[in-house]
């Protein structure tokens, strides 16, 4: 194991910020609630209707921009080796811009095509009034906060992650801040509820690309990348684009396919009873904090992957991958006994409602071994991202996700009679398919490339 150690230190390096980074939004996301639930439950209901929207379709353009990293990542290696990626990083920051303004304006589109429509999800009149000017809002916000996950993606490529959590980390602050001011009208503004909390998020959101975008500017270092010029404008353009296209995509609809299985959790576990939703959500919320752990992990075993596939050095591909699934699985195992331990606590830090805290004990204690199998597929999918293979996984990941896990959830949900159980369950058996097939699928790629 010894052996190991000098990769546990540089993942770890490079994935603490992603950590913080990812902890940091979802705690921001959680105060978010909790300040516009003390405003209005009305208000409250605008947001989270509003943003499981928003997040459904954002997801996929997220995923697409996290192409960008294994393609710079392999130019660094290979200037670790003595020669001159400058031109083709360059390349492929250009090509990212143009392609995230592509993105840009398609999320746009269908965003903006939503907001006559709203009232047709089936949410009281109420709720639909005031989540209009939010969702606007936040609709608005997905060009800044797309060239903030370009700029992020940029420089993970290029090993480094901390900036981005310092930036994210400040924003968010920034955001709360905005949130108390707008929401509850202080220092003489009016109380706008919902409305203010969009407005704070789009504020927040529109910071994080200029102050990425003066970082760069002022890092003499990186002053090499941002020359343009002896790049050819339209061929590479076209072809650029279709690289990122063709990588950026797949992981788009991979994890496009995870978060449909999620939201639809939330729509089938609420045909229960609305305490079985609310016991999901509780349970959710909690799975979803370590899941960030994890998630940083990930990011981490995509920039080393790719580093070292850059110089050509497959002996360290296989440690540093190895290396995470050591990290992710030491991490999630105190993430579990946590969990299992804490099950009849945890529920009474939401609720005191005496008929939630028995179903989300029950459903706290399966996520406690959830952990194991979501572990494993986000390390799994990043290991197969860091080599840019992106196709396969993204059809393990349709069928794992919505032809195995979302089935047997109904399946042991009603017919069954599991109730919430039965689809958490399903969770555990469709992450555990991904997380072997991406993992058979890594070990023959790289089998492939030693031959």
């Amino acid at each position: 194991m010894k052996e190991y150690f000098p990769y546990y230190k540089r993942n770890l390096k490079v994935a603490f910020p992603v950590m913080m980074t990812q902890i940091g939004a979802s705690l921001v996301g959680l105060f978010d609630s909790i300040m516009v639930g003390h405003y209005a439950t009305a208000d409250l209901a605008a947001v989270s209707f509003s943003n499981a929207i928003f997040f459904t379709v954002m997801v996929f353009s997220m995923g697409a921009l996290m192409g960008i990293t294994p393609l710079i990542g392999v130019e660094v290696g290979r200037e670790a080796n003595g020669k001159d990626c400058s031109l083709p990083i360059a390349y492929i920051y250009r090509n990212g811009v143009v392609f995230t303004l592509l993105l840009s304006a398609i999320m746009l589109g269908i965003l903006g095509s939503i907001i006559p429509f709203l009232h047709l999800f089936g949410q009281e009149d109420i709720v639909v009034q005031t989540a209009r000017p939010y969702y606007i809002l936040i609709v608005i916000s997905i060009v800044p906060f797309l060239f903030f996950c370009l700029y992020k993606q940029l420089l993970e490529g290029l090993g480094n992650t901390w900036i981005a959590m310092v930036i994210t980390l400040c924003m968010n602050l920034l955001n709360i801040g905005l949130n108390y001011i707008l929401i509850f009208g202080k220092l003489g503004f009016p109380a706008m509820g919902a409305t203010g909390a969009g407005i704070a998020t789009l504020v927040s959101r529109a910071m994080m690309p200029v102050i990425f975008w003066v970082v760069v500017r002022c890092k003499q270092e990186w002053k090499r990348y941002r020359q343009f010029r002896g790049l050819r404008l339209y061929a590479p353009l076209r072809e650029g684009l279709k690289q990122l296209w063709q990588i950026g995509a797949p992981i788009g609809l991979q994890t496009t396919m995870e978060t449909i299985l999620f939201t639809l959790s939330f729509i089938i576990i609420g045909w229960l009873n609305k305490e079985s939703l609310a016991a999901h959500q509780i349970a959710n919320q909690i799975a979803d904090l370590t899941f960030m752990l994890a998630l940083g992990i990930g990011s981490a075993t995509t920039i080393r992957v790719s580093h070292q596939l850059g110089k050509g050095d497959l002996h360290a591909v296989r440690m540093a991958s190895n290396a995470s699934i050591h990290l992710v699985l030491a991490m999630n195992t105190i993430g579990a006994v946590l969990m299992i331990s804490l099950r009849n606590y945890i529920p009474l830090l939401f609720t005191n409602d005496t008929e939630v805290i028995p179903i989300a004990s029950g459903l706290i204690l399966i996520a406690g071994f959830f952990q194991y199998a979501d572990g494993l597929q986000c390390v799994g999918a990043a290991m197969l991202r860091g080599i840019t293979d992106v196709k396969m996984p993204m059809i393990y990941a349709t069928i794992s996700y919505l032809l195995i896990s979302l089935p047997l959830g109904l399946l042991l949900m009603f017919p069954c009679g599991l109730g919430a159980q039965g689809m958490w369950i399903s969770f555990i058996v469709g992450l555990s398919c991904a997380a072997i097939l991406f993992h058979i699928r890594f070990r023959k790629k790289l089998h492939e490339m030693q031959e």
